[in-house]
């Protein structure tokens, strides 16, 4: 079987086995600067459409997540729990060991052809980022897309990244054929925020060029500020420019989401801003002391500051009807606004 990363090389012969899969993870590593002190674990997935459970309250009910881990190494990232399940811990090991699922094009095509498909809406970035770095080396989007063009799947992507404008062909071809719509997370445009809590991702500036690209191509395309963080991205200094240039750039949708802390999210954020924030510190443990989510009232202050928005489920349209029918500018209530129960955020993964 041809295989799309056979030009790549392994470092070392070194193989092991990841809890849940059955077969040895193949393990790789790349000599170029972005890469040093990485590895990742190729792996062949048994499946790769994943179910969200009916409880959840996200506006989709399938994702799919080509890779485990996120070479992003974003200090809030809600995704970190889930490398724990592979005997990884939540926080160097999130950012350095990543798990590639390589056949992950060929299986979803068998998935899609599946009599029992009913051809619901597919999410794509709802976990880890699917073009974080090493997308730029295995190219396993380009094969998601084409087997989600060819069933004529509804489907949306989320992403930090500007290389999904490598992708744009594939998109406009998703586009003609059924519903499709992206979204580019960018939670600031202050610098010092950025590199501090997004060490590893790309421009903010450059994700909102791709905004205006991909809106320009005829993708509908929007702007989801998340997470918006007490004293760090949250002034209104910093809050407006972002909303203005992403009215600029043409952003069909733009949403907030406060911050949350479920699990070792908490210990590995709370460690960063021991260092990085102390004067922080107190603040956070208030706000977030014996919860996942900041109080109503934080978050009732932060949904006025990106009143304009929408709700975050109106990137994922076809889910998300209700949402159309509501007055311009009218918002669903974030997750957990409404009370003080905590949706079941996890549940995704």
């Amino acid at each position: 079987m041809f295989v799309r990363w056979s030009n790549l090389t392994i470092a070392e012969d070194e193989r092991t086995r990841l809890p849940g899969y059955r077969d040895d993870a193949v393990v790789r590593r790349f000599d170029a600067p972005e890469a040093l002190d990485m590895r990742f674990y190729e792996i062949h997935a048994r499946s790769i459409l994943n179910r969200v459970p009916a409880a959840s309250r996200m506006p989709f009910r399938w994702t799919i997540n080509p890779y485990r881990g996120c070479s992003h190494a974003c200090t809030y990232c809600f995704a970190r729990p889930t490398h724990t399940y592979l005997d990884f811990d939540a926080g160097r090991d999130f950012e350095r060991e990543i798990v590639v699922k390589v056949n992950a094009p060929e299986v979803l095509r068998v998935e899609l052809a599946r009599p029992s498909w009913k051809r619901e809406h597919v999410a794509l970035g709802t976990n880890t980022d699917p073009y974080q770095w090493v997308e730029g080396r295995y190219r396993l989007m380009e094969g998601i897309w084409e087997a989600l063009r060819d069933a004529a799947n509804p489907c949306s992507v989320l992403t930090k990244s500007p290389l999904l404008l490598r992708d744009l062909k594939l998109m406009l071809a998703i586009r003609e054929r059924t519903e499709f719509s992206a979204c580019l997370s960018i939670p600031t445009l202050d610098e010092k925020a950025w590199r501090e809590t997004e060490p590893h991702t790309p421009s903010p500036r450059a994700r909102l060029e791709a905004v205006a690209e991909l809106n320009r191509a005829g993708i509908p395309t929007g702007v989801l500020i998340a997470p918006l963080m007490p004293g760090i991205n949250d002034a209104p200094a910093q809050v407006e420019p972002l909303l203005a240039a992403a009215a600029e750039a043409g952003a069909t949708n733009i949403a907030g989401i406060a911050l949350h802390l479920r699990g070792e999210t908490r210990d590995v954020f709370m460690g960063w801003l021991r260092e990085a924030r102390p004067d922080l510190l107190p603040r956070y443990e208030q706000l977030y002391k014996g919860r996942a989510y900041a109080p109503p009232r934080e978050r009732e202050r932060l949904a006025r500051m990106v009143g304009r928005g929408a709700a975050p489920g109106a990137f994922w349209r076809p889910r998300n009807r209700a949402a159309e029918a509501r007055p311009p500018g009218h918002a669903q209530p974030w997750p957990g606004l409404e009370a003080e129960q905590e949706p079941e955020q996890t549940a995704l993964f």
